[in-house]
């Protein structure tokens, strides 16, 4: 009987894809956001670690748990220029009907001056875009939970504005002996309900992702591996304006195909990496790796250390602090804050 429901569950995940857009854009980018520090330290996405972290539960609701009955999440970014972003979220259990997870993201793209194309100026406008989030989780047994989101999405662009809806969906095997966790999500499954402009409606960001975490038994580390846009094999950007030779500029004559190495390429831009060195309960590192990121936004005359994440978190009294930071590329690299307590630690005596 367990089997059965769940392998209904991830049917029914399966039947709502099929009516999703697939393809490597899509409007309201921001959904994809790494939205907690620990997130963004270990490579920009992670969601399959059962630990009681009510940020990883904002994109994966079934890793929400009891534990998470009050807590209370803050999460802030430093962003680009003039751009920042951060979320709040609360989680609180109900009694048969299992945990619930409500927040809020923003992300505030700063001022810009109005200007026609004589350079004329006729003031400043802004620019924002709104996540509005109730998520649900339920553990079906001692090993496997699932859960869904319901998400408002509401974008303010100067004088145009859009709203949408979409949901995810997900689903996790977590194994407290072994310490390992996986999990299946389905994320932004929905549409554009009012559109920027009249009859020009776009897709969401649908994707897939497929994520797994170990812990070693006898070692303080725990390392994580997600495979992202598992809806699409080739996430490969091909450049025009600089086109990847196919002869060689001494001879002239044909470079040889490296098919190995293409398909090693398309494979790995699916993958992040990320691990975690905890000495202790009160204070972890972490590391990241996201090879797509590494692979797009590198110079090749100077690769640096783009596409490598880190950060750490430590706990004080009643809340936990993590930091992360990212080098997206050599212009400069965001910083993270995040900040969870559980409000009920206030209450007690």
């Amino acid at each position: 009987m367990k089997a059965t429901k769940i392998l209904t569950f991830f049917l029914i995940l399966l039947s709502l894809s099929s009516f999703s857009q697939i393809g490597g854009s899509g409007i309201y980018s921001f959904l994809n956001l790494p939205n907690s520090a620990r997130i963004m330290a270990m490579g920009g996405t992670v969601n399959a670690i059962k630990d009681n972290d009510l940020t990883l539960a904002w994109h994966n609701p079934s890793l929400l748990t009891e534990n998470m009955n009050n807590n209370l999440a803050l999460n802030f970014v430093d962003y680009f220029s003039d751009i920042n972003y951060g979320n709040f979220s609360y989680a609180k259990k109900f009694e048969k009907l299992g945990m619930f997870n409500a927040g809020i993201e923003f992300v505030n793209y700063g001022r810009f001056t109005e200007a026609d194309i004589t350079g004329q100026t006729y003031g400043e406008f802004t620019a924002a875009d709104y996540q509005f989030k109730l998520g649900w989780g339920r553990q079906l047994d001692s090993s496997f939970s699932i859960g869904a989101n319901l998400n408002n999405i509401y974008s303010h662009l100067e004088t145009y504005s859009s709203y949408g809806l979409s949901v995810d969906v997900a689903g996790t095997y977590f194994s407290r002996k072994k310490q390992f966790c996986t999990s299946l999500l389905f994320l932004n499954m929905g549409r554009q309900l009012k559109t920027y402009t009249d009859g020009n409606s776009e897709p969401l960001p649908f994707e897939i992702q497929l994520g797994l975490s170990k812990k070693l038994g006898h070692a303080p580390f725990r390392f994580s591996i997600v495979a992202r846009h598992l809806e699409k094999w080739d996430l490969t950007y091909s450049d025009p304006f600089h086109p990847e030779p196919t002869v060689d500029a001494l001879t002239g004559e044909l470079l040889p195909e490296k098919k190995f190495g293409k398909f090693a390429d398309k494979a790995m831009r699916h993958i992040i990496v990320g691990a975690e060195l905890i000495p202790s309960k009160n204070f972890s590192l972490r590391f990241g790796y996201n090879y797509q990121r590494r692979q797009e936004l590198k110079v090749d005359s100077k690769v640096s250390t783009v596409g490598f994440c880190w950060g750490f978190g430590f706990r004080v009294k009643k809340f936990n602090f993590s930091y992360g930071r990212a080098t997206y590329h050599l212009n400069g690299s965001p910083n993270h804050i995040s900040v969870i307590t559980n409000l009920s630690d206030f209450s007690k005596k």
